[in-house]
């Protein structure tokens, strides 16, 4: 059942043709990083390079780059733990199918790690130059672990009961940090490795974090799963697995799975950090340099014949997508048991997954009304943006079951054709200011700062939304090339974006003053005010990347014929938003031109990755 670790993995993966080994000598400096990206666009298979310059250990990558092999990976339990969710689901129908029933305790067996008093991760000790440096973007300030499994645990509860096992970036060389003594631990806000730090910092001793990487596959799985307050990701991780998950506790030391390829293993310092990054992330932009706790290495254990696996993030879909895609598989259906009412969330990975929620939710409150309009749908929209990592979303659209029950959350372009045939503008906009946001996302008001906006809609349809561009369209000056990106969707290109961060744009200000309610732009409830517009229109992607990472609710939304009443902010004609590039935004990740060719290379005709990328 399951594997017990990664070199049974790679074994059976390879004996079944899902990865290939590429034994041509190959840089983990930019180089391996692009190779990733290549076979993850072309659907290509798992990657084990053996040759790695400067490092003896084999780099594995791409392991999880298809839904499907993802799938195959972990095909021993996944009717288990489809079994436990229809349990706690409906556990009067459960006993309609009673393999089921037996499969559910079988499965709960694995929950519980197994402690042992020895373990293959305890057999070689080596430093933190030794491992793989993979820079995986041009502009990166150092090597990173780009898929770590960081277990922490908590200071006034220790023990496996309270750990925390998250997959929080690593930065191993350059910046400030002492080589081989130090690294960067950068983890965003809401994470669970945040109650424990903040326990040790009241307490003013060090953090102890151990940061596997490798080990059985269901361990790196489990370290980004959204899982509920009180159940461990290493117990999960066990239940994916198929089996307990063995831990050895060296002396004076936390739990390390007995069969994880390697662990760094150190403290927290309660009283420094130091600049973290830059790192290409995965809303397709540089995170920035900022102070992060730093670890102070006390030792680095692997075990023999070790394995490195990792990922490159970059602008989504990247191999993460099929992460959040699996997620979803094992979890959607308990949307509704956490949030009653709620039928169905969506976190867009296209447009960077925290900046862009869609979701459908019942609008019951006045069923007898003659008109329906957003009344439980704010509830629910509150409800959403308070649960979990679901919390530092930015845009929430959220349209009534009852209008449409066959609307799918997962078809984008019918969610916002649906949406903008019923929003009305001066009513259905509720912003939160001043609030929490993504780490990652620059376009708020300062690092972990922001705003956020529910756009609710219900009730029948109040527009036809235009398919074409009207002949008689006018903009005012500056603004050009008007491009249809859906029906009811209109981009156009405007002058380049000087504004500060913390005020709105005067040039979208006149923008807006420029039309009355009566002007024909304003049948497209949507405006968006962009540097390309053929670009945003060449494809759904596009639209979504450019619009939801680039834009702040607060700041960067706009209306023709806007008003303010009883500090409610809405519009009576078209709706826009300014996603242009501007001076406080990260700027995006772009290839190498010269490692590309060397990777072109590779995929060439008689090349060690032709047929591959």
């Amino acid at each position: 059942m399951g594997y017990r670790n990664l070199n049974e993995c790679v074994e059976d993966l390879e004996r079944g043709g899902r990865l290939r080994r590429i034994e041509v000598p190959v840089d983990p400096d930019l180089e391996i990083g692009a190779i990733q990206r290549r076979a993850y666009a072309a659907e290509g298979p798992a990657l084990l390079f053996t040759r790695v310059k400067g490092c003896r250990f084999p780099m594995l990558g791409n392991l999880f780059g298809t839904l499907d092999r993802t799938r195959y990976i972990f095909r021993d339990t996944l009717e288990t733990i489809r079994c436990l969710v229809d349990l706690k689901l409906s556990p009067a129908s459960a006993w309609k199918e009673p393999r089921g029933l037996l499969k559910a305790p079988l499965g709960a067996l694995h929950l519980l790690p197994k402690r042992v008093k020895d373990g293959p991760i305890l057999a070689h000790a080596t430093t933190l130059d030794q491992l793989p440096q993979l820079k995986s973007w041009p502009k990166d300030g150092g090597a990173f672990v780009t898929l770590p499994q960081v277990y922490s645990e908590s200071e006034a509860r220790p023990g496996l009961r309270s750990s925390n096992l998250g997959m929080y970036r690593v930065q191993i060389s350059g910046g400030q940090y002492q080589p081989n003594r130090e690294a960067g631990l950068h983890y965003q806000i809401h994470r669970g490795i945040g109650i424990h730090h903040a326990e040790a910092l009241k307490r003013g001793v060090p953090l102890r974090v151990n940061i596997f990487v490798g080990g059985p596959p269901s361990l790196t799985v489990a370290a980004v799963m959204p899982l509920p307050e009180g159940m461990p990701e290493i117990s999960f991780a066990g239940l994916l697995g198929g089996h307990r998950i063995p831990v050895v506790s060296p002396p004076g030391a936390l739990p390390i799975p007995a069969e994880a390829d390697f662990c760094i293993s150190g403290t927290v310092d309660p009283a420094r950090t130091l600049p973290e990054g830059p790192f290409g992330d995965h809303l397709g932009y540089y995170s920035l340099e900022h102070e992060f706790p730093v670890l102070r290495v006390d030792k680095v254990y692997h075990r023999p014949g070790a394995i490195w696996p990792f990922t490159t993030v970059g602008r989504p879909p990247q191999e993460d997508t099929s992460f959040g895609a699996f997620i979803h598989e094992l979890t959607g259906k308990l949307i509704p048991d956490v949030l009653p009412g709620v039928h169905a969330v969506h976190a867009v990975d296209a447009a960077g997954v925290h900046p862009l929620l869609l979701a459908i939710g019942s609008e019951r409150y006045v069923p007898y009304a003659e008109g329906r309009k957003p009344q439980e749908l704010l509830t629910l929209g509150n409800a959403i943006l308070g649960q979990g990592q679901l919390s530092l979303a930015k845009y929430l659209f959220i349209a009534a079951r009852e209008d449409c029950p066959g609307l799918d959350i997962h078809d984008i372009a019918a969610f916002f054709r649906h949406v903008l045939e019923r929003v009305d503008w001066r009513r259905d906009l509720h912003f939160q200011t001043c609030t929490t946001a993504d780490t990652l996302d620059y376009s708020g008001s300062g690092l972990n700062e922001g705003s956020k906006v529910v756009v609710a809609a219900a009730g029948p349809a109040r527009r036809e939304l235009p398919r074409e561009i009207p002949g008689d369209l006018r903009l005012p000056e500056g603004f050009s090339n008007p491009q249809l990106v859906l029906p009811g969707v209109l981009a156009l290109e405007g002058p380049s974006s000087t504004s500060p961060r913390h005020l709105q744009d005067e040039g979208l200000e006149a923008f807006c003053r420029f039309f009355a309610d009566t002007d024909p732009i304003n049948a497209f409830p949507l405006l968006l005010v962009v540097d390309d517009s053929e670009f945003v229109a060449r494809t759904l992607n596009n639209f979504l990347w450019t619009v939801f990472t680039r834009s702040d609710p607060a700041r960067d939304l706009y209306g023709v014929g806007s008003e303010l009443v009883n500090k409610h902010w809405g519009c009576s004609g078209a709706l826009v938003i300014d996603a242009r590039s501007k001076p406080h935004l990260a700027p995006p990740l772009i290839d190498d031109p010269a490692v590309e060719k060397r990777v072109d290379e590779l995929g060439a005709p008689g090349g060690p990755l032709h047929g591959i990328i």
